[in-house]
């Protein structure tokens, strides 16, 4: 029969467990410990990278992205509604001045073309019959003034044949008064008729003159339409290269629609664009660093877009070398946008070591061992790093990534 296990007993065997348990895990932690220590209080020279560090000047830049647009880019455009016809060179093909690009469907042009040529011909026609017109009745005018003036001076007879024949009683009081009348209202007639005369004269100027107007502007209508149909023969006026064309045969294209896009691939400029976030830095004339492969070209900002769109902020950089042959049409490149810029001051290259923060370690190579100092950063970009304080001129600093390493003062540098 089992008996009872006294609480004592009990006791004392649970709290042994719990002290060989706590032993072990102690043991194991210590080992662990003793173990890391071990294994990275050293690394191998061939793992790390230095730097010495020098005096100079660094400039501080924000990080953008672009794209290589060649500076000039002559764009075509229909200058009627036609259809393509024919594509006489593909994209990609270099062309020389004069050189045909496409042909295009100008028949319904050519209609309208000597449709407006035919109307013009009648304007000029009713301005000669207008002309003609008020010539005869401005001669119309002049002789039956003429003819007035000699009913007038016959009146002017008859009145004083009257008045002789009143001294001789052949005539009545009432008789010149009559042939007095008959003068005046003759006199009144052409004066009315001399201003018609007048006015006829005045007025067949203008008339004339809007009818002309009316001819001039159709005139130039038709100069404007003869001008669009030479500009229809898509040719290139510069020398360059056809980067775009529209290869749609048969299809119609509206006036003032896109059809080809020549560049001078002798001089580019940058496209780039960043952030929103550098909105209030961004700037008109501040100086750029382009990367390109392993070369550094300069320029500066002509012009920021006043638009943001979907968080970006667009800008054009112009190349103080812009024909370099490294440049090549819509390649993507790297953007630095220099904001500041300290001269004379220590600086060492940058790299992974370098994590952004205004104060952080870093590893010094002295000898065969790595010591770890306090350093305080300053103006950095892609390529070097301001030092505030911490390190001095001489110092081969390791950019290696040490992280694992930052429990250690020093680190043995194996060969």
């Amino acid at each position: 029969m089992d008996r009872e296990v006294k609480i004592e007993y009990r006791n004392r065997q649970r709290n042994r467990r719990w002290l060989i348990a706590s032993g072990l895990v102690l043991v194991i932690i210590a080992g662990i410990y003793a173990v890391r220590t071990t294994l990275q209080s050293s690394i191998e020279s061939s793992k790390i990278r230095t730097a010495t560090v020098t005096t100079g000047e660094v400039e501080n830049t924000l990080t953008a992205s672009g794209e290589v647009i060649p500076a000039y880019e002559q764009i075509m455009t229909s200058p009627i509604r036609a259809s393509i016809k024919r594509v006489l060179l593909t994209s990609g093909t270099p062309v020389e001045p004069g050189k045909a690009i496409l042909e295009l469907d100008k028949s319904l042009t050519q209609i309208e073309y000597e449709k407006m040529q035919d109307q013009l011909e009648l304007k000029r026609n009713s301005i000669e019959q207008l002309r003609m017109k008020l010539n005869k009745n401005l001669y119309d005018a002049e002789i039956s003034d003429k003819i007035k003036s000699l009913n007038i001076n016959k009146l002017r007879a008859d009145v004083e044949d009257y008045r002789r024949l009143q001294k001789v009683g052949g005539a009545t009081r009432e008789d010149i008064t009559r042939a007095e009348n008959a003068l005046k209202i003759a006199e009144l007639e052409k004066q009315q008729l001399e201003n018609d005369l007048t006015y006829n004269r005045q007025s067949m100027g203008s008339s004339l003159r809007e009818t002309e107007l009316g001819a001039q502007i159709e005139g130039k209508n038709l100069k404007e339409l003869e001008h669009k149909l030479k500009m229809a023969d898509i040719v290139a006026d510069r020398k360059g290269v056809l980067t775009w064309v529209n290869e749609n045969i048969g299809s119609s294209v509206n006036e003032g629609e896109m059809l080809a896009k020549v560049a001078d691939l002798g001089s580019f400029r940058i496209d780039g664009s960043c952030s929103d976030v550098y909105a209030g830095e961004v700037k008109a004339g501040l100086p750029v660093i382009v990367k390109i492969g392993d070369s550094n070209l300069r320029g500066m900002i002509s012009q920021v877009k006043p638009a943001i769109t979907n968080g970006i902020v667009k800008f054009v950089v112009q190349l103080d070398q812009a024909s370099t042959a490294q440049l090549r049409p819509n390649l993507k490149v790297e953007v630095f946008i220099v904001t500041s810029r300290s001269v004379h001051t220590l600086k060492v290259a940058n790299g992974p070591a370098f994590t952004g923060k205004r104060k952080q370690f870093v590893y010094v190579l002295e000898g065969n061992a790595a010591h770890r100092r306090e350093v305080e950063i300053g103006l950095s970009n892609f390529d070097f790093v301001e030092i505030k304080s911490g390190l001095k001129v001489g110092d081969r600093a390791i950019l290696t990534d040490l992280n694992q390493y930052e429990h250690l003062q020093e680190i043995t540098i194996k060969p």
